[in-house]
């Protein structure tokens, strides 16, 4: 095959891929398809849960068409028995003749031995093939195994002088539906959804993916509160039975919220340390990308840390006053060049509002 027919093929992997994100944690977010003369014959993407894996789907669907077919994947296939057997132990078996693929895997029971079966196993592999579209795709489970943690990204909704709220914490609603809409389709994306206290004191969020046809598992809700102020009769105690609900605190919590199915994780460390915490055992626990919602002081300790990837800034057409609360609390810096520095890489309007989408 032409190198740009290579490309075209292992751009069709990666749209498959992305279908996966929000979904698949712990494991990375696959695509594969099946090439035989020129025609697919089998498409796959990691399914919810990280399982089946985007091979062994493309290998289902091509059947005995695989054989002697190119296989196009976006993350090496794994050489290592865990749940289910190697991704390159079921590429040689099918009988494909050649693999490319766009990325390594940086988790040391691969890393660069799932290539080296196939090699062995006398099939060509081509390496590098979409390689920053598919590091990009899977930053978050890059960084949950090379600096064990999530990557972060910050979605805040602001008046046109940056408040989320006014001075009594009324908010509903800054911007209007077309952006809530947005909103769904960006939590979709992410394993989980975090806040601080505040957030679930004022604002009582059901913090849940609703978005029309999405069918992947519920989104993790993650809660900061170091005081341990969220009370029983908050919507996300209310229902964590059904939607996993992790609050990270440095009290105990009381037999009642513990009894609710809320997982309480306790912490002992300063704010900085809390934080750094917080990310290093939810990459432990397996998340990989963690949308932030709020508020202020959540977005600034981890803007403060430098742990935000990604800012989608929803902006209304109204303006609150500097009483009206900041979407970023104080930063206390002493230069403006040791601001937060973002690139602008996506603007659009929804109606009356305006989403951008920054990345550090």
């Amino acid at each position: 095959m032409s190198a740009l027919t290579d490309q075209q093929f292992m751009h069709t992997a990666l749209a498959l891929a992305a279908r996966g994100l929000g979904d698949t944690w712990p494991n990375p977010a696959v695509g594969c398809v099946i090439v035989n003369d020129g025609v697919v014959v089998g498409r796959g993407w990691t399914q919810s849960g990280g399982r089946p894996h985007a091979e062994t789907e493309a290998l289902r669907r091509a059947g005995k068409a695989a054989r002697g077919a190119t296989a196009f994947v976006t993350l090496e296939p794994c050489s290592h028995h865990g749940k289910t057997p190697p991704c390159a132990d079921a590429l040689i078996a099918a009988g494909v003749l050649r693999v490319v693929s766009a990325t390594i895997d940086p988790d040391p029971r691969v890393s660069g031995q799932g290539l080296a079966k196939l090699r062995a196993a006398g099939i060509e592999v081509l390496e590098g093939v979409g390689k920053a579209e598919a590091d990009k795709l899977n930053a978050g489970f890059f960084s949950r195994i090379t600096s064990r943690r999530p990557i972060f990204a910050l979605k805040t909704a602001t008046s046109l002088d940056g408040r989320i709220a006014l001075a009594s914490g009324e908010s509903k609603w800054i911007t209007g539906e077309q952006a809530r809409q947005a909103v769904q389709g960006i939590r979709a994306q992410y394993d989980a959804i975090l806040v601080g206290s505040e957030t679930v004191v004022q604002d009582d969020p059901e913090l849940t993916c609703r978005l029309v046809g999405y069918e992947g598992r519920p989104k993790v809700r993650i809660v900061l509160d170091r005081r341990l102020r969220t009370s029983l009769d908050r919507k996300l105690v209310q229902t964590a039975k059904t939607v996993p609900t992790w609050i990270y605190s440095t009290q105990r919590p009381s037999a009642a919220l513990e009894q609710s199915g809320a997982i309480v994780m306790t912490l002992s460390a300063d704010p900085d340390g809390f934080i750094a915490a917080v990310a290093s055992d939810l990459a432990a626990k397996g998340m990989t990308r963690v949308l932030i919602e709020g508020g202020g002081q959540v977005a600034a300790a981890f803007l403060k840390m430098g742990l935000i990837e990604d800012i989608y800034w929803f902006r209304g057409a109204q303006v609150l006053g500097a009483d009206a609360r900041p979407s970023v609390a104080a930063l206390s810096l002493d230069q403006l060049t040791k601001a937060p520095h973002f690139k602008r890489t996506n603007s659009m309007r929804l109606d009356q509002d305006f989403l951008e989408i920054l990345r550090r």
